[in-house]
């Protein structure tokens, strides 16, 4: 097998990958110093035997074209296969301005088939095909070249092993009728704005302590500011300022540059003129944005009463996960536990559809005290009141 690095070998091998009903497909990539991932290889596989049926793409060729392959993430006959795959998607997303389809994701998959959250690639090698990786190239410099042997066969069997991976996860969820459970996940990640981060709503992630308005107003400019110049310079947001800095700042409120270098703010971004500029700028234009309707954002805390029914709540989550072999993360977050202790009914995916089925109906039950949990040599049951 050798490294596919012209167009003309990449078009064959993308042509033959389109003859079948899917392909498998994984990325390796460098992020460390930039704000888009640096794609370096690309893994490609068809279920076929013998090793023309899976291939290495080097993207950091000279004058390659990965045409080809694009096209064939865009053909709607051949579905794509991937393990955790929504950095490989954003990756294709931001080089193409589109999405693979139709795609499947393994994790995903085996999360309604018993093999709990967020479960590793490695971990359904060695359950379903029975087999060892070595991970010591995981973490290598993926642009360096040549690539070493160790390199070489790590990054095949992320795609060579995927295959029975897939067909075999599709068929435990075909046979039990649950690949309507995922395709929700599946259609999250094929959703554009799941890749996609607007400047002006970046503020959103990060953890705030206080909510006054011109706090928060300080915090929307600076970090919209830090967002569009990180995607604009192709720079990690915590190369501009961390997020720690920025509540820093928005506490002082500096005024001028002067201000500013007087504090003790440990970023040696704040020497740099444009970033520091920059910052100052923001506060000042802070004063004109409108006031934000925070009561959304204020936490109320918990009673006694909702405490203990929150820990109720995640007993009978993990019970019945366990009774339907589905990971508790995929059925119920936290928050939606604690919305169903503080509201009679809230709108959230836990009350709908097939979650409701094996969980939310049990849950509204226990709060209401229709049902109740009881443990006995047996284990735990459920008994109704």
């Amino acid at each position: 097998m050798s490294i596919i690095d012209t167009t003309q070998d990449l078009e064959v091998f993308c042509l033959k990958a389109s003859k079948y009903p899917y392909v498998t497909i994984d990325t390796e990539f460098m992020r460390d110093k930039t704000y888009y991932a640096k794609l370096c290889l690309i893994q490609l596989a068809y279920p076929e035997k013998g090793k023309d049926s899976f291939a290495l793409i080097d993207p950091l060729a000279e004058k390659i074209s990965l045409q080809s392959f694009f096209d064939l993430l865009a053909n709607e006959s051949v579905i794509k296969v991937f393990h955790s795959g929504r950095q490989d998607l954003e990756i294709f997303f931001n080089k193409t301005g589109a999405l693979p389809k139709p795609i499947f994701d393994t994790q995903i998959a085996a999360m309604v088939c018993g093999f709990g959250d967020q479960v590793a690639y490695e971990t359904l090698v060695n359950h379903i095909v029975e087999k060892r990786i070595d991970k010591s190239s995981r973490f290598t410099d993926w642009s360096k070249r040549p690539l070493t042997h160790k390199q070489i066969d790590y990054a095949l069997s992320d795609v060579t092993f995927l295959r029975t991976i897939y067909e075999k996860l599709n068929e435990e969820l075909s046979s039990s009728k649950r690949l309507s459970w995922v395709k929700e996940e599946f259609d999250i990640l094929k959703n554009p704005n799941t890749y996609s981060t607007d400047p002006e709503q970046s503020w959103r992630k990060i953890k705030l302590r206080r909510k006054d308005n011109d706090f928060v107003k300080i915090i929307k400019s600076i970090s919209s500011f830090r967002e569009n110049e990180a995607q604009k310079r192709d720079l990690p947001r915590g190369h501009i300022l961390r997020d720690e800095e920025l509540i820093q700042i928005a506490s002082q409120k500096p005024k001028k540059l002067q201000d500013l270098y007087n504090s003790r703010l440990p970023s040696k971004a704040l020497k740099t003129g444009w970033i520091a500029e920059g910052i100052i700028e923001c506060v000042k234009n802070s004063k004109m944005l409108p006031d934000e309707p925070l009561e959304e954002y204020q936490y109320i805390p918990l009673s006694a009463s909702q405490l203990a029914l929150v820990e109720l709540l995640k007993v009978l989550l993990k019970f019945n996960a366990s009774c339907h072999n589905v990971a508790t993360k995929l059925i119920a977050s936290s928050k939606d536990i604690e919305m169903i202790a503080r509201h009679e009914k809230p709108n959230i995916r836990a009350l709908e559809g097939w979650r409701f089925k094996i969980f939310g109906e049990d849950a509204l039950k226990l709060k209401n005290g229709e049902i109740s949990l009881t443990f006995n040599d047996a284990g735990l049951h459920l008994v109704t009141v």
